[in-house]
Protein backbone atom coordinates (compact mmCIF):
# COMPACT_ATOMS: atom_id res chain seq x y z
CA UNK A 1 0.00 0.00 0.00
CA UNK A 2 1.52 3.55 -1.00
CA UNK A 3 1.86 6.10 1.21
CA UNK A 4 -1.03 8.19 -0.28
CA UNK A 5 -3.39 5.98 1.09
CA UNK A 6 -1.79 4.10 4.06
CA UNK A 7 -2.23 6.00 7.25
CA UNK A 8 0.32 8.14 8.94
CA UNK A 9 -1.82 7.77 12.39
CA UNK A 10 -1.94 4.01 12.19
CA UNK A 11 -0.56 3.36 15.74
CA UNK A 12 -2.12 -0.07 16.32
CA UNK A 13 -2.37 0.06 20.10
CA UNK A 14 -1.59 3.53 20.91
CA UNK A 15 -4.74 5.71 21.80
CA UNK A 16 -4.97 8.56 18.90
CA UNK A 17 -4.16 12.12 20.32
CA UNK A 18 -5.86 15.36 19.76
CA UNK A 19 -5.39 16.76 15.85
CA UNK A 20 -7.72 19.74 15.95
CA UNK A 21 -9.29 22.09 18.36
CA UNK A 22 -11.93 24.98 17.60
CA UNK A 23 -12.30 27.52 19.70
CA UNK A 24 -15.21 29.96 20.11
CA UNK A 25 -15.45 31.09 15.74
CA UNK A 26 -17.49 33.22 14.51
CA UNK A 27 -18.16 35.01 11.57
CA UNK A 28 -20.95 37.65 10.40
CA UNK A 29 -21.61 38.60 6.59
CA UNK A 30 -23.00 42.46 7.23
CA UNK A 31 -24.94 42.17 10.33
CA UNK A 32 -25.70 38.22 9.34
CA UNK A 33 -24.22 36.04 12.28
CA UNK A 34 -23.90 33.27 10.63
CA UNK A 35 -21.51 31.27 13.30
CA UNK A 36 -21.68 31.59 16.41
CA UNK A 37 -19.29 30.80 19.01
CA UNK A 38 -18.85 27.57 17.29
CA UNK A 39 -16.66 25.23 19.92
CA UNK A 40 -15.28 21.46 19.32
CA UNK A 41 -12.13 19.38 19.98
CA UNK A 42 -11.59 15.94 17.34
CA UNK A 43 -8.86 13.29 17.74
CA UNK A 44 -7.22 11.74 14.78
CA UNK A 45 -9.14 8.37 12.99
CA UNK A 46 -12.85 9.99 14.07
CA UNK A 47 -15.70 10.90 11.31
CA UNK A 48 -17.16 13.89 12.66
CA UNK A 49 -20.88 14.98 11.03
CA UNK A 50 -21.70 18.43 11.05
CA UNK A 51 -26.15 18.09 10.29
CA UNK A 52 -28.64 21.08 10.67
CA UNK A 53 -31.40 22.84 8.03
CA UNK A 54 -30.92 24.79 5.25
CA UNK A 55 -29.13 27.78 6.60
CA UNK A 56 -27.83 26.89 9.28
CA UNK A 57 -24.46 27.68 8.61
CA UNK A 58 -22.70 23.95 7.54
CA UNK A 59 -21.45 25.26 4.40
CA UNK A 60 -19.91 28.79 6.02
CA UNK A 61 -18.14 27.18 9.43
CA UNK A 62 -16.56 24.39 6.55
CA UNK A 63 -15.25 27.61 5.02
CA UNK A 64 -13.97 28.89 8.35
CA UNK A 65 -12.21 25.66 9.08
CA UNK A 66 -10.54 25.11 5.70
CA UNK A 67 -9.57 28.39 5.02
CA UNK A 68 -11.51 29.67 2.95
CA UNK A 69 -13.25 32.31 5.25
CA UNK A 70 -11.04 33.58 8.05
CA UNK A 71 -13.21 34.10 11.38
CA UNK A 72 -13.61 37.02 12.93
CA UNK A 73 -13.68 35.72 16.55
CA UNK A 74 -12.55 32.83 18.00
CA UNK A 75 -9.30 30.26 17.32
CA UNK A 76 -8.40 27.35 15.18
CA UNK A 77 -5.31 25.37 16.05
CA UNK A 78 -4.38 22.14 13.54
CA UNK A 79 -1.61 19.38 15.51
CA UNK A 80 -0.23 22.24 17.69
CA UNK A 81 -0.41 24.84 14.68
CA UNK A 82 -2.50 28.18 15.27
CA UNK A 83 -4.31 28.43 11.90
CA UNK A 84 -4.81 32.27 12.41
CA UNK A 85 -5.03 33.94 8.91
CA UNK A 86 -3.58 30.97 7.45
CA UNK A 87 -5.24 30.98 3.89
CA UNK A 88 -6.61 27.40 2.20
CA UNK A 89 -3.47 26.26 0.08
CA UNK A 90 -1.38 26.74 3.23
CA UNK A 91 -3.50 24.59 5.85
CA UNK A 92 -3.70 22.05 2.39
CA UNK A 93 -0.07 21.81 2.94
CA UNK A 94 0.11 21.14 6.52
CA UNK A 95 -3.07 18.04 6.03
CA UNK A 96 -6.02 19.75 5.40
CA UNK A 97 -8.12 18.66 2.26
CA UNK A 98 -11.80 19.55 1.37
CA UNK A 99 -14.55 18.99 -1.41
CA UNK A 100 -17.22 21.09 -2.13
CA UNK A 101 -20.73 21.26 -2.41
CA UNK A 102 -20.36 21.94 -6.13
CA UNK A 103 -17.97 19.59 -7.90
CA UNK A 104 -14.97 21.27 -9.24
CA UNK A 105 -12.50 19.62 -11.41
CA UNK A 106 -10.41 20.14 -14.07
CA UNK A 107 -13.35 18.73 -16.60
CA UNK A 108 -11.29 19.03 -19.76
CA UNK A 109 -8.65 17.17 -18.55
CA UNK A 110 -8.17 13.55 -18.03
CA UNK A 111 -9.73 11.50 -14.83
CA UNK A 112 -5.79 10.47 -14.55
CA UNK A 113 -4.28 13.91 -14.76
CA UNK A 114 -6.70 15.59 -12.30
CA UNK A 115 -5.80 13.28 -9.58
CA UNK A 116 -1.95 14.02 -10.08
CA UNK A 117 -2.71 17.61 -9.59
CA UNK A 118 -3.39 16.95 -6.45
CA UNK A 119 -0.08 15.91 -5.62
CA UNK A 120 1.46 18.91 -6.76
CA UNK A 121 0.31 20.79 -3.25
CA UNK A 122 3.18 19.58 -1.86
CA UNK A 123 6.00 20.22 -4.44
CA UNK A 124 6.86 23.57 -5.84
CA UNK A 125 8.10 22.67 -9.68
CA UNK A 126 10.03 26.13 -11.40
CA UNK A 127 8.91 26.47 -14.21
CA UNK A 128 11.59 25.62 -16.33
CA UNK A 129 11.21 21.96 -15.30
CA UNK A 130 7.88 21.81 -17.14
CA UNK A 131 10.36 21.93 -20.11
CA UNK A 132 13.81 20.22 -19.01
CA UNK A 133 12.50 18.04 -15.76
CA UNK A 134 15.38 16.84 -14.12
CA UNK A 135 15.41 13.17 -12.53
CA UNK A 136 13.50 13.79 -9.59
CA UNK A 137 10.42 15.53 -11.43
CA UNK A 138 10.45 12.60 -13.56
CA UNK A 139 10.88 10.40 -10.72
CA UNK A 140 7.91 12.45 -8.90
CA UNK A 141 5.70 12.02 -11.83
CA UNK A 142 6.10 8.43 -11.88
CA UNK A 143 5.27 7.68 -8.61
CA UNK A 144 2.10 10.29 -8.77
CA UNK A 145 1.28 8.17 -11.74
CA UNK A 146 1.15 4.99 -9.53
CA UNK A 147 -0.02 6.50 -6.70
CA UNK A 148 -2.86 8.16 -8.77
CA UNK A 149 -4.17 4.75 -9.92
CA UNK A 150 -3.74 3.52 -6.25
CA UNK A 151 -6.50 6.27 -5.30
CA UNK A 152 -9.02 5.14 -9.07
CA UNK A 153 -8.80 2.03 -7.84
CA UNK A 154 -9.89 3.07 -4.17
CA UNK A 155 -13.08 4.85 -5.88
CA UNK A 156 -13.20 2.46 -8.60
CA UNK A 157 -12.31 4.80 -11.31
CA UNK A 158 -9.78 2.74 -12.83
CA UNK A 159 -11.34 1.38 -16.38
CA UNK A 160 -12.00 5.35 -16.81
CA UNK A 161 -7.83 7.00 -16.16
CA UNK A 162 -7.95 8.40 -19.68
CA UNK A 163 -11.86 9.41 -19.98
CA UNK A 164 -11.79 13.37 -19.79
CA UNK A 165 -13.15 13.86 -16.27
CA UNK A 166 -16.28 16.18 -17.44
CA UNK A 167 -17.62 13.16 -19.40
CA UNK A 168 -18.08 11.07 -16.24
CA UNK A 169 -21.72 10.51 -14.99
CA UNK A 170 -22.23 12.56 -11.89
CA UNK A 171 -21.91 9.91 -9.52
CA UNK A 172 -18.36 9.27 -10.69
CA UNK A 173 -17.43 12.88 -10.97
CA UNK A 174 -18.17 12.71 -7.32
CA UNK A 175 -15.59 10.09 -6.62
CA UNK A 176 -12.93 11.85 -8.75
CA UNK A 177 -13.43 14.68 -6.50
CA UNK A 178 -12.44 12.40 -3.28
CA UNK A 179 -9.76 10.63 -5.31
CA UNK A 180 -7.95 13.95 -6.15
CA UNK A 181 -8.19 15.62 -2.34
CA UNK A 182 -6.96 12.53 -1.09
CA UNK A 183 -4.29 13.03 -3.48
CA UNK A 184 -2.51 15.83 -1.24
CA UNK A 185 -2.23 13.29 1.33
CA UNK A 186 -4.94 15.00 4.26
CA UNK A 187 -4.63 13.81 8.22
CA UNK A 188 -7.58 15.79 8.13
CA UNK A 189 -10.25 15.56 5.65
CA UNK A 190 -13.12 17.71 5.20
CA UNK A 191 -16.48 16.89 2.96
CA UNK A 192 -19.30 19.05 1.63
CA UNK A 193 -22.58 17.54 0.84
CA UNK A 194 -20.61 14.32 -0.69
CA UNK A 195 -23.64 12.35 -1.57
CA UNK A 196 -25.92 15.11 -3.15
CA UNK A 197 -26.97 13.64 -6.03
CA UNK A 198 -25.95 9.61 -5.42
CA UNK A 199 -28.08 7.31 -5.74
CA UNK A 200 -28.81 4.62 -2.87
CA UNK A 201 -25.31 2.18 -4.72
CA UNK A 202 -23.36 5.08 -5.11
CA UNK A 203 -24.34 6.36 -1.28
CA UNK A 204 -23.62 3.17 0.55
CA UNK A 205 -20.39 2.54 -1.54
CA UNK A 206 -19.56 6.22 -0.47
CA UNK A 207 -20.36 5.07 3.30
CA UNK A 208 -17.66 2.14 2.68
CA UNK A 209 -14.94 4.23 1.48
CA UNK A 210 -15.54 6.78 4.60
CA UNK A 211 -15.40 3.82 6.77
CA UNK A 212 -12.19 2.84 5.56
CA UNK A 213 -10.50 6.03 5.63
CA UNK A 214 -11.66 5.83 9.63
CA UNK A 215 -10.17 2.61 10.10
CA UNK A 216 -6.55 3.88 8.24
CA UNK A 217 -7.22 6.86 11.27
CA UNK A 218 -7.59 10.19 8.90
CA UNK A 219 -10.10 12.12 10.47
CA UNK A 220 -13.13 13.28 8.67
CA UNK A 221 -15.43 15.88 8.77
CA UNK A 222 -18.75 15.35 6.88
CA UNK A 223 -21.35 17.75 5.94
CA UNK A 224 -24.15 15.69 4.93
CA UNK A 225 -27.94 16.14 4.52
CA UNK A 226 -28.44 11.98 4.10
CA UNK A 227 -28.83 11.17 7.71
CA UNK A 228 -28.53 7.29 6.62
CA UNK A 229 -25.52 8.00 5.63
CA UNK A 230 -24.29 10.18 8.46
CA UNK A 231 -26.28 7.79 11.49
CA UNK A 232 -24.08 4.95 9.77
CA UNK A 233 -20.83 6.38 9.65
CA UNK A 234 -20.47 8.94 12.34
CA UNK A 235 -18.47 8.69 15.62
CA UNK A 236 -20.17 12.20 16.70
CA UNK A 237 -22.67 14.61 15.28
CA UNK A 238 -22.69 18.38 15.69
CA UNK A 239 -25.91 19.64 15.06
CA UNK A 240 -25.71 23.47 13.88
CA UNK A 241 -28.92 25.65 13.60
CA UNK A 242 -28.73 29.46 12.86
CA UNK A 243 -25.06 29.17 13.53
CA UNK A 244 -24.75 27.99 16.97
CA UNK A 245 -24.23 24.42 18.52
CA UNK A 246 -27.45 22.82 19.28
CA UNK A 247 -26.74 19.49 20.25
CA UNK A 248 -23.30 17.32 20.19
CA UNK A 249 -23.12 13.66 20.80
CA UNK A 250 -23.46 10.01 19.48
CA UNK A 251 -25.83 9.12 16.34
CA UNK A 252 -28.20 7.47 18.97
CA UNK A 253 -28.09 10.26 21.06
CA UNK A 254 -28.80 12.59 18.23
CA UNK A 255 -31.81 10.54 17.08
CA UNK A 256 -33.14 10.56 20.60
CA UNK A 257 -32.93 14.40 21.55
CA UNK A 258 -36.36 16.29 20.98
CA UNK A 259 -34.35 19.58 19.62
CA UNK A 260 -32.85 18.02 17.08
CA UNK A 261 -35.47 16.57 15.84
CA UNK A 262 -37.72 19.99 16.05
CA UNK A 263 -35.08 21.77 14.44
CA UNK A 264 -35.31 19.32 11.46
CA UNK A 265 -39.24 20.77 11.55
CA UNK A 266 -40.63 17.12 12.46
CA UNK A 267 -38.34 15.24 9.97
CA UNK A 268 -37.73 11.60 11.49
CA UNK A 269 -33.51 11.30 11.78
CA UNK A 270 -32.75 7.55 10.55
Amino acid sequence: MSDVLASRTAFGGVPARRLFDVRDIGKSFGGIHAVRSVSFELDEGIVFAIIGPNGAGKSTLLNLLSGNYQPDTGSLTFDGVDLAGMPAYRRARLGIARTFQKIRLFKHLTVLENVIAGFHIHRQVPIWEYVWPSRVSLADRRRWREEAQELLSFVRLSDRADAIAGSLAYGQQRMLEIARALATRPRLFMLDEPAAGLNNAEASFLLERLDILRQRRMTVILVEHNMDLVMNVADRIFVLETGQKLFTGTPAEVQRDPAVIAAYLGEELH
